[in-house]
């Protein structure tokens, strides 16, 4: 244990000798992520052979590998997915676009959250407070490039990691517990974060770590940073998205699954 700590102690006095007082408030920096999620085709995927297998991947690559950039100062951040052309039509995934990330900025000083997200064709601007996510620092370390990395695990539930997603089995959850609601699926979630880069940052729902989070790894998605860039020449706008009907995280799963509760009814309706 004191071996870990002078360890962290020693990286954390290297990080702020890095910056003097001034460089500090004014200190800017870009950081790149590519995520790469496994596929998992359930029971249907159990009928298809491995070259149907591959072909699905194939028109799927858009949606299971994806690259990021978060723009962060000491307060606050914004993360943006990098636009991608369909592997295989040329198209961007309108589909999928209606169930992604959209601009996120986070704002740790303040807790706060302001995310644009658009559903089919509708613009919302969601206001709400971050989720406080309660790490378990550990002693484990590893280098990813150049930085020394320190290890922190948390679980989260997935509402809270994948608010703006949708899966036809959120409307399938049962009350196992009997606490009178639907019982929400827990995920463990895995981070490695640098005190050399002395921010509380990191990419998507994940902050709060004493240092930025380089990878994390939760469910069937894995992030890793890429590269680092502190003060570039060019300017970085760190700046809450402001377009859209303004709405909270749970009013806002509320909206998609009572749409996509809708359709679904209306399809019933159709085949029958």
């Amino acid at each position: 244990m004191k071996t870990f700590l002078l360890k962290f102690l020693s990286l954390s006095f290297i990080a702020l000798l890095s910056f003097n007082v001034d460089d500090t408030q004014e200190f800017k920096g870009k950081a790149y992520y590519f995520s790469k999620s496994k596929m998992e085709l359930g029971n249907w995927g159990k009928r298809l052979s491995e070259a149907q297998k591959k072909d699905v991947a194939a028109r799927l690559k858009n949606r299971l590998e994806k690259t990021y950039v978060l723009s962060f100062d000491k307060e606050a951040s914004v993360f943006k997915e990098e636009d991608k052309l369909d592997a295989i039509s040329g198209a961007t995934d309108s589909w999928g676009a209606n169930f992604s990330r959209g601009e996120q900025y986070k704002n740790v000083k303040e807790t706060s959250l302001v995310q644009a997200q658009e559903f089919y064709g509708k613009k919302f601007l969601v206001k709400d407070q971050l989720h406080v996510i309660d790490w378990k620092m550990g002693k484990e370390t590893k280098q990813i490039g150049q930085y020394t990395c320190f290890k922190a695990m948390a679980t989260i539930s997935q509402d809270d990691l994948e608010w703006y997603n949708f899966s036809w089995s959120d409307l399938r959850r049962k009350d196992e517990d009997g606490d009178g609601t639907p019982d929400v699926p827990m995920v463990l979630v895995e981070a490695w974060y640098t005190p050399q880069v002395p921010v509380s940052h990191g990419p998507a729902e994940y902050w709060g770590l004493p240092g930025l989070i380089l990878e994390v790894s939760a469910g069937n998605t894995t992030m890793l940073c890429s590269k680092i860039v502190i003060n570039p020449g060019e300017e970085i706008k760190i700046e809450a998205p402001d377009s859209g009907k303004e709405i909270t995280k749970t009013k806002y799963q509320e909206t998609i699954r009572g749409k996509m509760q809708e359709m679904m009814s209306n399809r019933g309706r159709r085949r029958g």
